[in-house]
């Protein structure tokens, strides 16, 4: 059986109390133990006598019947003077696992995030300055153009005023010009109508002459025509009477 001299955890809880136990390597860590030669108290002063208690004589005898003593016993038993605790070299004991490294990169990415955003607002002050620069040329540009539509306006203005006069002159000579075209055309009016009205009697009388030989000469073929007719139906009238004369004479026969 192997035996070990290590801690059992008493007390309550966040108030640690332990007992310095010689137990069975395969027994649970507050379970049965063979013998107990000391106490353990964390919640002293390191330089308090009470802090660890231990029986020296127990302790060298089951280190000598081959007990191991665990790693804070062994601590225990440097300092009393009773084994030596060769010391240990684990170089990897304070290298963090891969959980805590992952948090170390996002504190680094979150101090670094911060940083730079603490760098952008002092970088911001200039680009307002460029951006009141540009409003400003802006401004003056839009002044000057404003100052040179207004001067194009007044000398549009100056020579509408300048034209004004004369159209008011033309317009005062167009009346009188008017006037004169009418007076001429009414001097003119009179004697294209004396010509009409001297043409007009002279080529009517021709025309009312041809009417009048023409007339005698229709009531004449008139007269010529009736005769013609009279003698047809004279001839007629003698045909039907011999066709009722032949038609007798047959009926008798």
């Amino acid at each position: 059986m192997a035996i070990a001299i290590r801690l059992s955890r008493g007390g309550a809880k966040k108030r640690p109390y332990y007992r310095i136990v010689v137990a069975d390597s395969r027994s649970a860590r507050d379970g049965k133990y063979l013998e107990q030669i000391g106490t353990y108290n964390p919640l002293l002063a390191k330089d308090d006598e009470k802090r660890v208690k231990l029986d020296e004589d127990r302790a060298r005898y089951w280190l000598g019947v081959g007990a191991r003593a665990s790693d804070r016993v062994a601590r225990f038993l440097d300092a009393a003077g009773i084994q030596e605790r060769t010391a240990r070299n684990n170089p990897n004991k304070a290298e963090p696992g891969e959980k805590a490294k992952e948090r170390v990169e996002e504190r680094a990415a979150k101090a670094l995030a911060a940083e730079e955003a603490a760098k952008a607002p002092k970088a911001e002050p200039v680009v307002e300055e460029v951006v009141t620069e540009e409003v400003a040329a802006e401004e003056v540009a839009t002044e000057e153009v404003a100052t040179e539509e207004v001067a194009t306006e007044e000398v549009a203005a100056e020579e509408v005023t300048a034209e004004a006069p004369a159209e008011e002159a033309a317009a005062e000579e167009a009346p009188a010009e008017e006037a004169a075209a009418e007076d001429a055309a009414a001097e003119e009016t009179p004697a294209v109508e004396e010509v009409a009205a001297e043409e007009a009697p002279a080529e009517e009388a021709p025309a009312e002459e041809a009417a009048a030989e023409e007339a005698p000469v229709a009531e004449e073929a008139a007269a010529e025509e009736a005769p013609a007719e009279d003698a047809a139906a004279e001839e007629a009238a003698a045909e039907e009477a011999a066709a009722d004369e032949s038609t007798e004479e047959k009926a008798e026969g």
